[in-house]
């Protein structure tokens, strides 16, 4: 029955399912804490080697040229859901813990998914192209633009919720998210079609490097006391705020985009782009902003939100689309 229910899910979403349970019940602590933080930084550097080389760089600058339908999304998804999760900040903090009502503000101003976004849209009957150039390059400008506000809203006046970050983590960013980036880009004549060529093991290596950086920031939410800190009634508003987050991304999108006069494959793609936001940018930045017992917390509505964005994502593209008018 459970191998049934879990068939249903996404495998990212099984392994980071898989990644909350082993943190749960055998977190990592002490010492081994510092080896399994060298681990999910390694694996990080691989995936944003990985997506240097997969991603072209003609695709991304086409991408660029279309300032019409990209200036808004990248308006809307670091701006407008920004200051949506600033505000659910703000609500949240006096309820649930400092670290956890933070995670609010990460999660409003991280990019939208690669993969689901263009799957769904795919699904929809929009315009596929325009979904991947855009969530590509809202990945790229998130490596520059995520951090610097996340640091900028932790720092300013919100001393209570601020977890100690400071620009010097910037170099870690560089160092573990844009260098290996770049030197995938730098590589990508000679390694490109290798990669290319073996998407599903590409694929696996990315949910593997992803799970890595949930369970070492899990398990110092655990060891933090994440199931005894947050009870019932805030587990309860949790899910609350959080479907207040992705009633604002979804409907706020597809009204923006009916605002541009976008056709329907340009609204649609526009929709899943805008609306979604990314694990896989997410719980390595996380990992790298945050030591282990705040990342955990910070990432709990993110993780939440990816969740239920998948769930919301498969009627939309149906209602959009109908199987039989495919």
């Amino acid at each position: 029955m459970i191998g049934r229910v879990l068939t249903l899910f996404d495998p990212l979403v099984r392994l980071l399912l898989l990644a909350i349970l082993l943190a749960s019940l055998m977190p990592v602590t002490g010492e081994g804490r510092m080896v399994a933080r060298g681990v999910s930084d390694g694996a990080i550097f691989v995936l944003f080697l990985l997506n240097g080389l997969r991603l072209p760089r003609a695709d991304v600058f086409r991408g660029m040229r279309n300032l019409r339908f990209l200036l808004p999304l990248v308006l809307w998804v670091f701006g407008a859901m920004g200051l949506a999760g600033w505000a659910v900040f703000a609500l949240a903090d006096n309820v649930l813990p400092a670290s956890v009502a933070l995670g609010f503000i990460f999660l409003g101003v991280l990019p939208s998914t690669v993969q689901s976004a263009t799957a769904y849209t795919s699904l929809a009957g929009g315009n596929v192209a325009n979904s991947v150039v855009a969530a590509a390059t809202l990945n790229i400008l998130g490596v520059f633009v995520s951090a610097p506000i996340i640091i900028w809203l932790s720092s300013a006046g919100m001393a209570q919720a601020n977890p100690g970050i400071d620009l010097s983590t910037l170099e870690r960013i560089g160092m573990i998210l844009l260098l290996p980036f770049v030197i995938g880009q730098v590589l990508q004549g000679r390694f490109g079609k290798l990669v290319a060529d073996n998407r599903k093991l590409v694929s696996w290596a990315d949910r593997i490097a992803i799970g890595i950086a949930v369970y070492v920031a899990f398990s110092g939410a655990v060891e933090q006391g994440i199931w005894t800190r947050i009870d019932l009634a805030s587990w309860g508003i949790l899910l609350g705020l959080v479907g207040a987050m992705l009633a604002f991304g979804f409907s706020g999108a597809w009204g923006l985009g009916g605002l541009l006069r976008l056709d329907r494959p340009d609204r649609t793609a526009f929709l899943f782009a805008g609306a979604q936001k990314s694990i896989a940018m997410g719980a390595p930045l996380a990992a790298i902003l945050f030591p282990p017992e705040v990342a955990g917390l910070v990432l709990l509505p993110l993780l939440l939100y990816h969740l239920i964005q998948l769930v919301i994502s498969a009627p939309l593209a149906n209602r959009f689309n109908p199987p039989q008018a495919r």
